[in-house]
């Protein structure tokens, strides 16, 4: 019996490690794709219920606050992609010690990093959303939803890096069960909170609270039924200083991504505070809130792509590291391709979910096609940013995160829409990206060459 559901367990471990790397890419991805679909939706459906039922200003009002929201996110990405990649290189080493442990350390850094997080985020909320460019109403109305979303903090940041475990594991499946049964709840509780009980924005921030709770409690009976397919202790405090190490080191650049995430919002929303209109605050949020649900199916197959390259890689499978990069990377660019046809055609019809009552001039469409032009060649980006951490290099997709923001983005949104207008905030966005995608060919294909010279 013992043998029988350890020869399960490694089922999947084997076909990582010697499958046909397009079915490999089917069975683990497509789970995968779905899961991070209806994560994105999360977001999605509080701007549709906002928008919808309370108003343009309170959309904007959430919009300049989502992104402080996000920090949490980061959070709970440096420990989950952090942990899984270290997971996935000690399944394919056999390291059954960083196994037995890895879950203990993840619970340890989990109640340090939220009880840091909590406290600072509360103390300075007002002084944050100014600095996101909130004023007057708008300012009132960000305040209230981050508050709310930072009391429920432990539930993103542990549900979350619960859920990049069973990622890591390569069980997309279930990690995508957890997160839809947490989008049911978040859609039912906003329904309840925003239209039944006129609660408002606060109902936006506790509806997705509760849904990150109910995500958070089925990733621990997962974990506590000796689903795994390592040993877990869901409930145990482990704090070994290589596995931390290891977690920092190949988690900080999802946290980095997430900071500059944060970086351009603050650039971008100022900008449009001081040229710009409440209405051009809440469009860049819907446009922001579209191009991100139409990206989260590439973040499926990033996540999926991590244990496949990180257990390769520790088998010293170098030849299938880089194929199963190509692969993964042609089919995001193919996935991406019908959904972004759509919205270049008939952009109204996504911007009406969360604008029912208005009609979109030339200009604000124009606004969504440069920001949304470059989707179909971004995913290499993003297949990168896992690559690098999964291979235990985390430096280089740190260096890309940075420099984009750094280098790039906050001297072109200070200057740009200061000298041409707003328009710029969507014509600079596409120019950096533009070259960052460039520059990122040119290191992996360096990368690559050096896996190859390693054989």
């Amino acid at each position: 019996m013992v043998e029988t559901e350890l020869n399960q367990k490694n089922r999947q471990k084997q076909m990582i490690l010697s499958g046909n790397l397009w079915k490999v890419m089917y069975r683990i991805s497509w789970p995968a794709v779905i899961a991070m679909v209806l994560y994105g939706l999360n977001s999605v459906f509080d701007a549709i219920f906002v928008g919808m039922f309370v108003g343009e200003t309170a959309l904007a009002g959430v919009s300049i606050a989502y992104p402080l929201s996000q920090i949490t996110l980061g959070l709970g990405s440096l420990l989950g992609v952090g942990a899984g990649s270290a997971l996935s290189i000690a399944l394919g080493a056999n390291d059954q010690e960083t196994q037995r442990k890895i879950l203990g350390n993840v619970n340890y850094l989990s109640i340090i990093i939220t009880t840091i997080y909590v406290i600072f985020a509360l103390l300075l909320t007002t002084p944050l959303v100014k600095v996101m460019g909130g004023s007057g109403e708008i300012l009132e109305i960000g305040s209230r939803y981050f508050q709310i979303t930072v009391i429920g903090s432990l539930f993103w940041i542990y549900g979350l890096a619960g859920n990049m475990i069973v990622r890591a594991e390569g069980k997309m499946k279930s990690a995508a069960i957890m997160m839809g049964l947490g989008l049911i709840v978040n859609i039912i509780a906003n329904y309840i909170l925003i239209v039944l009980m006129d609660m408002g924005v606060a109902g936006a921030a506790w509806g997705t609270n509760l849904g990150m709770l109910v995500y958070t409690i089925v990733g621990l009976v997962y974990f506590t039924k000796g689903k795994a397919s390592f040993e877990a202790h869901p409930f145990k405090f482990f704090r070994d200083k290589k596995i931390v190490k290891d977690i920092f080191s190949m988690g900080i650049p999802s946290l980095i991504m997430t900071i500059m995430n944060l970086v351009q919002a603050i650039v971008v929303f100022n900008a449009l505070s001081r040229y710009g209109t409440t209405y051009d605050l809440a469009l860049y949020g819907a446009i922001y809130r579209i191009f991100t649900l139409l990206l989260t199916p590439i973040f499926g197959l990033m996540r999926a792509l991590q244990p496949v390259i990180g257990i390769n890689y520790g088998a010293k499978n170098n030849l299938r590291v880089i194929s199963s990069f190509k692969i993964f990377a042609v089919a995001s660019t193919l996935m991406m391709l019908p959904f972004w046809l759509i919205i270049m055609v008939i952009p109204e019809a996504a911007l009406g979910l969360m604008f029912p009552n208005r009609i979109f001039d030339a200009a604000s469409l124009l606004y969504f096609r440069a920001y949304m032009a470059l989707l179909p060649i971004l995913p290499v980006i993003f297949m990168m940013m896992t690559f690098y951490p999964a291979i235990n290099k985390g430096k280089p997709a740190a260096i890309i995160g940075i420099a984009r923001q750094l280098i790039f983005y906050i001297p072109v949104m200070l200057i740009l829409p200061k000298l041409f207008g707003i328009q710029w905030v969507y014509y600079g966005t596409f120019l950096i990206d533009l070259v960052i995608t460039i520059w990122v060919f040119i290191l992996i294909k360096k990368e690559f060459t050096i896996l190859k010279q390693a054989l």
